[in-house]
């Protein structure tokens, strides 16, 4: 209850941020911005589009892959409106295909481009039981799955530039605190609704997905400390907000309680908790943590599981090698 009166009431915490800070707000102190290239994905609206109007405006770099390229041109076309100088690069990318990933990275690679910062920011809520390309349930294929593979491929590029420039590098999974909504064996229930649609959960699958995002986090900074790598990942909660997403899943919001409808924030103060961990000085050699509101915030119990993170780790690496249908092989895991 009091966490919640604090979120309403925008009450600052260490960062010197709370709830009711802006993207705008949290980057006016991060005067080294301008030399920095950043890959946002699902920048084509919502919270995604507000992190890269504003990390454009601070003159970085953007890459905006988008499975809809038209779409991405648009937002494009706003940012250098109001940011003329900005320097953005559209590229296609289907996150629920693990070849549109492979293809994404080969075409980014071809561009001799530094990568500095990767926010991993694209979501989907699948009303629908349906299964990617790949065999996968498409809600972990697009949320997790594909992210997952796209920063391990784009990985050995960040470690180089940060050894070049001596630019930690900075990479932020935006995940939900709905992930503490899952309970039980991530592996089989998986499984389970990739083999058939009877048991699939809308809103279980995704808090799935967003469970997955956070545990990613947690193995990936593991790995990159032992590598000594200058680079540093995070995992963020935007807040409750009125985007494509929650439109979405309309039915699902509306039949939570009148807390979750006032706790609903801004676009603009959504996009801050991810401009912060992707941004801010204070967030040097910080990796491996869980924000919320500009702050260091809890995860599930679930989500703080070394054991969870290994054991999905490990599946994730056979799952983006293996052939169709690989979660038959993996169910036992």
């Amino acid at each position: 209850m009091l966490e919640s009166l604090k979120h309403l009431l925008g009450y600052p915490g260490p960062s010197g941020f709370g709830s009711k800070s802006t993207a705008d707000q949290v980057t006016q102190s991060s005067s080294h911005l301008s030399s920095l290239t950043a890959i946002i994905t699902g920048a084509t609206s919502g919270i995604g589009a507000e992190t890269a109007r504003v990390l454009a405006k601070r003159g970085v770099r953007l890459i905006l892959p988008a499975r809809t390229v038209k779409a991405a041109e648009e937002t494009k076309a706003r940012i250098l409106s109001e940011s003329p100088e900005s320097h953005i690069i559209v590229m296609p990318l289907d996150l629920s295909s693990l070849n549109s990933v492979r293809t994404f990275v080969s075409h980014f690679e071809s561009l001799g481009l530094p990568l500095h910062l990767l926010i991993n920011n694209a979501g989907k809520f699948a009303h629908e039981h349906a299964i990617s390309e790949d065999g996968f349930e498409m809600t972990f294929a697009t949320n997790y799955l594909g992210h997952f593979l796209l920063t391990n491929l784009l990985l050995k590029r960040m470690v180089e530039t940060a050894e070049k420039t001596g630019v930690q590098g900075r990479i932020v999974n935006v995940s939900s605190n709905i992930h503490g909504w899952f309970s039980g064996d991530i592996i089989g229930y998986l499984a389970l609704i990739t083999r058939t649609k009877t048991h699939y959960d809308a809103t279980r699958a995704y808090a799935l997905s967003k469970l997955a995002n956070i545990l990613h986090t947690k193995q990936l900074a593991l790995t990159l400390e032992q590598m000594k790598a200058n680079v540093t990942v995070n995992s963020v909660h935007p807040g409750v907000v009125r985007t494509r997403l929650t439109r979405d899943r309309e039915g699902w919001l509306t039949e939570e309680s009148e807390v979750i409808r006032k706790e609903s924030v801004k676009i603009m103060q959504a996009a801050a908790t991810t401009c912060y961990v992707a941004t801010h000085p204070r967030m040097m050699n910080v990796s491996g943590k869980y924000f919320s509101d500009c702050n260091e915030a809890s995860t599930s119990k679930l989500g703080s599981s070394s054991t969870q993170a290994t054991r999905l780790w490990s599946a994730s690496q056979s799952m983006i090698s293996m052939g169709p249908n690989p979660l038959l092989q993996l169910s036992h895991q």
